[in-house]
């Protein structure tokens, strides 16, 4: 009998750390997308008992799920005062895109060896889904599309901690927010990505890896550009006792 009940309470236990884990991942899902779209800005302060009634939860997973972001990049945790949303300014942004197309000049080279037919069809197809977004003018799904690129050759590449890395990198320039993709420059872009799919196709290891590079840091580029013209758009930057907490 005590051996039943203790395969009954093993098993509860194992149920009920199933339960939360899942719960967790939802929380932790939930809290990125509104993040990630702005509904929670760089700076918001994130209250748990706010989130959890929010999402439908008990506290518990809204708290793990804070942590996990903490990891990500997305969040960060300051002592006695609670969690906010990232904040990140144009210095350390400018360092992130430098990282950013260190890693994918690798993961150009790596690609020309290596990519096989069924995933240059799938590049191919987000080349074309570029294009016809482009044609509509369609600047959001551009920029999705833009994301699943650079995304997808990451994934191809094969290695889980230069994947890992990059996630956080790309997490960190999202919160940055500031809009590289002007309508005007979505053609250059359409056309650098072809080309990069095209080197990379031919097995051309340098020249891949090279566009790759370039291309990011072009993006930076435009980055700076953005970043300047809004600072002309909003005037002289407030002192500094006047911006926001955790900046």
């Amino acid at each position: 009998m005590s051996s039943m009940v203790a395969r009954v309470s093993t098993g509860a236990f194992a149920l009920e750390l199933l339960r939360s884990h899942s719960l967790t991942n939802l929380a932790r899902q939930e809290i990125e997308q509104k993040i990630m779209s702005g509904e929670l800005p760089p700076g918001a302060k994130l209250n748990e008992n706010t989130l959890a009634a929010q999402l439908g939860v008990s506290r518990g997973p809204v708290r793990e799920a804070l942590r996990a972001l903490e990891q990500t990049g997305l969040v960060r945790v300051e002592k006695n005062r609670g969690v906010f949303v990232r904040q990140i300014p144009i210095e350390e942004a400018d360092e992130i895109y430098e990282l950013r197309a260190a890693l994918e000049q690798m993961v150009g080279s790596k690609l020309a060896r290596t990519i096989t037919r069924g995933q240059l069809k799938e590049l191919h197809a987000l080349i074309g889904q570029m294009d016809q977004a482009v044609a509509r003018g369609d600047l959001d799904a551009y920029h999705s599309l833009n994301l699943r690129f650079h995304g997808a050759l990451v994934e191809f590449a094969g290695n889980r901690k230069l994947a890992e890395t990059y996630r956080r990198l790309v997490n960190e320039l999202n919160l940055f927010r500031k809009n590289t993709l002007a309508q005007d420059h979505l053609p250059t872009s359409v056309r650098e990505h072809r080309n990069i799919a095209d080197a990379i196709e031919s097995g051309k290891v340098e020249i891949a890896g090279a566009l790759l590079y370039e291309h990011v840091m072009a993006s930076r580029e435009r980055m700076r550009i953005a970043h300047a013209a809004l600072g002309k758009a909003s005037g002289p930057a407030r002192p500094a006792g006047e911006r926001s907490a955790g900046r």
